[in-house]
């Protein structure tokens, strides 16, 4: 079984996928990613598998939607079909619905390798439940795929429910996983750089869809209620940026946000580590690996309920999770932590220690669970 060849299809390999690719590569050398997008290795995972880069990917937007991921379709290139054939892989792991996943199917016959879809989480932006034709489509690859992988329970039910697959088919648990180290190490004390105060941290691109909006509006209500002894740091960039700084500067919050910019991702550990509490107020995440990054360095967690992630938060142990068009409810939460720092402290340690479960070798030990599954006399 430590023979079997594995391809991996990867629209992007971005650092997420890495820390469980390597650890299932050291299970099994005879790995390979395909990929149309690379940003290079995660910091500390360097040459750790092998990496092939088959042109670019191009999205091919069919509707726009702010808050969500909208309507796409992916173009990826068709050589992969050739390098597939040349590799021989027994075992084919492929990322979602896409192009490349449709042309694993379809010469299974020639190539004569299993195929395992790879769906990260279920939301209404990617799961087209109002599209006949594409749950059609999906319905017939999931007959004819071997076995589906998922994140997320709310993916196992999509997958089962709706896409019929079989139960004992389609298996569930984060793969998608943070290596701390990739994280960095602190190096900055920022917290005496701007202030003691009790801290909440926003990580991610700054776009409508991220709901940064309504944690600010949060923030403007814990202004109206004379809460002072907090602060947000908003770390990221993007389209939305200059819009929500005019909302600080109109609503007096320019004194509790700061915004940091774009950061290196070797370099978010000192953010993590240094604010107190993690918001994701996203209003669609298919997963969320903002979330784990937060737990696993031992912060407490404000979820979106529209995150796939917001499934490892249990409100009042390591957190709570809220709906992020309601930020009235989100400042009710602010406000919890800002009376009772010493509950972030504890929450933190439950994340920390919850994340014991969720390790880059734990998610390869699942994969390789999964390929067991597929070759069971091996």
């Amino acid at each position: 079984m430590k023979n079997t060849r594995v391809a991996w299809l990867l629209t992007s390999a971005f650092y997420y996928w890495q820390p469980s690719l390597s650890c299932y590569s050291q299970l099994f050398p005879d790995t390979t990613v395909f990929t149309s997008r690379w940003h290079g290795f995660a910091p500390g995972l360097e040459d750790s598998f092998r990496v092939e880069i088959l042109g670019d990917r191009q999205i091919i937007s069919l509707r726009k939607s702010a808050n969500s991921y909208g309507d796409n379709f992916t173009y990826l290139p068709l050589n992969i079909v050739k390098r597939l054939l040349q590799f021989k892989p027994d075992l084919i792991f492929s990322n979602s619905f896409g192009v490349w996943t449709i042309l694993a199917i379809l010469f299974k016959p020639i190539g004569g390798w299993r195929v395992v879809i790879a769906y990260e989480g279920s939301s209404p932006g990617v799961d087209y439940r109002n599209s006949p034709l594409r749950l059609a489509i999906r319905r017939g690859m999931v007959k004819a795929a071997d076995a589906c992988i998922t994140n997320s329970h709310g993916g196992k039910n999509y997958l089962i429910e709706i896409l019929n697959a079989k139960e004992n088919q389609v298996f569930v648990h984060p793969y998608e996983v943070p290596w701390v180290q990739s994280l960095g190490t602190p190096d900055r004390d920022l917290k005496s750089t701007y202030s003691q105060k009790l801290t909440f941290l926003f990580v991610g691109v700054i776009i409508p869809r991220k709901g940064l909006s309504y944690l600010l509006e949060a923030c403007a209500i814990l202004q109206k209620q004379g809460e002072t002894n907090y602060q947000l740091w908003v770390v990221g960039d993007g389209e939305q940026r200059q819009e929500l700084e005019t909302f600080c500067q109109h609503n007096q919050l320019t004194n509790y946000v700061r915004w940091f910019g774009r950061v290196e991702y070797n370099n978010l550990a000192t953010y993590f580590t240094q604010a107190d509490i993690f918001v994701l107020p996203t209003l669609e995440d298919t997963w969320g690996m903002v979330v784990l990054e937060a737990m696993v360095l031992g912060r407490p967690i404000l979820c979106s309920e529209l995150a796939g992630a917001s499934e490892l938060i249990t409100d009042g142990e390591n957190g709570y999770c809220f709906h992020p068009q309601q930020p009235e409810y989100l400042a009710e939460l602010m406000t919890r932590f800002i009376h009772n720092p010493e509950l972030a402290r504890l929450m933190g340690m439950r994340s920390q220690k919850l994340m014991n479960n969720y390790t880059p070798q734990a998610a390869a030990n699942f994969l390789n669970q999964v390929t067991s599954f597929i070759f069971p006399n091996s």
